[in-house]
């Protein structure tokens, strides 16, 4: 007898799909903070090589992505935000995005050890393992703290960019890591708010899916007072200054104020409204860093043009 059983069909995959692989969106923030903290530190390099440096941590930040989705396809397969990703989408197979992942680590750390030096390329090997193996296959599925502790890995792109142009570590690199390890709790916890339903039929132990909501929204208000006193004591360390601290203290004074009302809601008024607030808040946590950043680079450049605002500062 014949065997009629239907087979899925895979789509043909293409450069997009592939490109979608090492999650552009996530790259271009590390791209942004990389540059930054390229830009701030005290040593000029040279823009060929600081081009290429940051190209190449780019390409490690995607092989990242790549191998998070290698590992994560059955998990995006079952929630909404992430089913339409190429893997669970049937237009790659693991086996490739893992491939891809692997030989885009290989390349990028190579490449930036020799554009750049060896504390560089160790800390971003060591980014890339974090993320692949640390957050992605142990973390993720094994603790609500996943968040907390995984969100080392997306911290380390400023420090690698400061390396490449000092060829070390140093307080001011260690405070850009801690700005963005403390921003990233708050900052994924409001998203688990209102996509609590996704991670609790993905079975990921988020915050919000093993304490539930009225515990997630604490934490976000005590993380986010941690954050901003770290976010202001930045303005006054060696890549700080007023023009930093001004748009540290306006930017804090907003996100405190969000996280309280966030505190303040219960689930019924947000069930009722879509959770609007959430999502405003988590929208809110992207240009937070961002501007962050923005306001580090924008001192560094005053400082390289002479130009003091503040006498004495």
């Amino acid at each position: 007898m014949t065997d009629t059983t239907i087979i899925p069909r895979q789509d043909e995959a293409s450069f997009g799909d592939f490109f979608a692989l090492l999650k552009p969106r996530v790259m271009s923030l590390v791209v942004f903070t990389a540059a930054a903290g390229l830009f701030v530190a005290p040593v000029s390099v040279h823009p060929v090589l600081a081009f290429a440096s940051i190209l190449f941590i780019a390409i490690g930040a995607g092989a990242s992505g790549a191998l998070n989705m290698w590992w994560d396809a059955d998990i995006d397969a079952v929630m909404r935000r992430t089913s339409g990703r190429p893997v669970p989408g049937g237009r790659v197979t693991a086996e490739d995005a893992r491939n891809l992942g692997l030989a885009l680590s290989g390349l990028s750390v190579v490449m930036l050890y020799l554009a750049a030096n060896l504390v560089a390329a160790a800390l971003l090997a060591f980014t890339i393992f974090f993320y692949a193996v640390i957050y992605t296959i142990w973390l993720k599925r094994a603790t609500p703290q996943n968040i907390v502790i995984g969100g080392a890995a997306g911290a380390f792109p400023p420090m690698i960019g400061w390396a490449v142009a000092t060829g070390g570590v140093s307080v001011e690199s260690v405070l850009m890591f801690a700005l963005i390890f403390m921003w990233t709790p708050p900052h994924f916890w409001a998203l688990a708010l209102f996509m609590n339903e996704d991670y609790t039929k993905a079975g990921v132990p988020m915050l919000t899916v093993t304490h539930g909501r009225r515990k997630t929204r604490n934490q976000i208000l005590a993380y986010t007072v941690l954050l901003a006193a770290i976010a202001i004591g930045i303005g006054f360390s060696g890549i700080g200054g007023p023009v930093y601290l001004v748009a540290a203290l306006g930017l804090n004074a907003q996100f405190a104020i969000r996280a309280w009302m966030l505190w303040r809601r219960d689930e019924a008024a947000a069930d009722a409204d879509g959770y609007r607030a959430e999502k405003r808040f988590f929208g809110l946590s992207l240009s937070y860093l961002f501007l962050h950043f923005l306001a580090l680079m924008a001192e560094a450049g005053l400082d390289r043009l002479g130009i003091t605002l503040v006498e004495g500062w």
